[in-house]
């Protein structure tokens, strides 16, 4: 069983009390689908109440820290002191049709000596419905509750099932998301799109998805999902390779062979 330091202890915590709150008001969704404009309005109400309640229990046990939060923005902490990266709903259709397939997402981000923000040290996501809890600490493994998570070790792409998200309401590069699509689909076994980033790299790490790409992706989407894919043994860059794909908002992941097809895939077919 893996020794749990203080930091992970702590958002263990924060996270199934928020999860407890979600869970509650996700029971009550349902009764409100037949309002046009009252499941939005409940959804949002949800969603604000669980980010509260993480903000609440992380600022007590470390009050000098900042925050990026979705719904609250950037608070900043004291000088040279890490931030909390927290999405409190991530998957807030899912949430709001009765789904239940959403997360909660929160990772710690280092400062730079430069004063901007570096590598992620420890991450978790929750998923309140199943009581999955994904974590990862840098330099320490990726753990589903106590056990050890390792990347798939499929090799043959066309054995393969890829994860991704389809751009909605304006938000992404339709273009750009057929481009890689068309070029992906024929050469996989098939391509999910479950409507939640967060487990989508968690379920990477465990192994149930073989590969991953989305673009226009917020920081509180991925962070800690990323640090949980590296620490399972598997890659994560950039549509071009780059080792900072929160830079670019472009997401690519996999173990190292399938990593290495997708990207030369992506690549070319974004070359045209």
């Amino acid at each position: 069983m893996p020794s749990r330091s203080a930091i992970i202890t702590v958002m263990d915590r924060a996270a199934r009390k928020a999860g407890r709150s979600l869970a509650r008001d996700f029971s009550e969704v349902e009764h409100l689908q037949v309002a046009r404009k009252g499941p939005a309005d409940f959804v949002s109400k949800a969603d604000m109440r669980a980010e509260r309640i993480l903000y609440d229990e992380l600022l007590a046990v470390r009050p000098g820290w900042g925050f990026l939060l979705e719904e609250g923005g950037e608070i900043e902490g004291e000088e040279g002191m890490p931030r909390w990266v927290v999405d409190p709903l991530d998957g807030t259709t899912n949430f709001l049709h009765g789904i239940p397939h959403f997360a909660i997402s929160i990772a710690v981000q280092e400062p730079r000596l430069d004063g901007g923000w570096g590598e992620i040290s420890a991450a978790m996501v929750y998923q309140p419905i199943t009581d999955d809890l994904f974590w990862a600490e840098r330099h320490r493994g990726a753990f589903l509750h106590d056990r050890r998570l390792l990347v798939s070790g499929r090799r043959d792409l066309s054995e393969c099932l890829i994860a991704t998200g389809v751009p909605f309401k304006g938000h992404g590069d339709i273009d750009q998301f057929n481009t890689i699509f068309n070029a992906i689909a024929p050469k996989v076994a098939g391509i999910r799109r479950y409507g939640s980033a967060a487990l989508d790299l968690a379920w990477l790490a465990a192994g149930r998805y073989d590969g991953f790409w989305e673009a226009d992706l917020q920081p509180w989407d991925v962070a800690a999902g990323i640090l949980i894919v590296r620490e399972a043994k598997g890659f994560v860059t950039d549509f071009r390779g780059g080792s900072q794909p929160m830079e670019r908002s472009e997401f690519l992941a996999a173990n190292d062979a399938v990593h290495s097809k997708l990207h030369k895939i992506v690549a070319s077919a974004l070359r045209g």
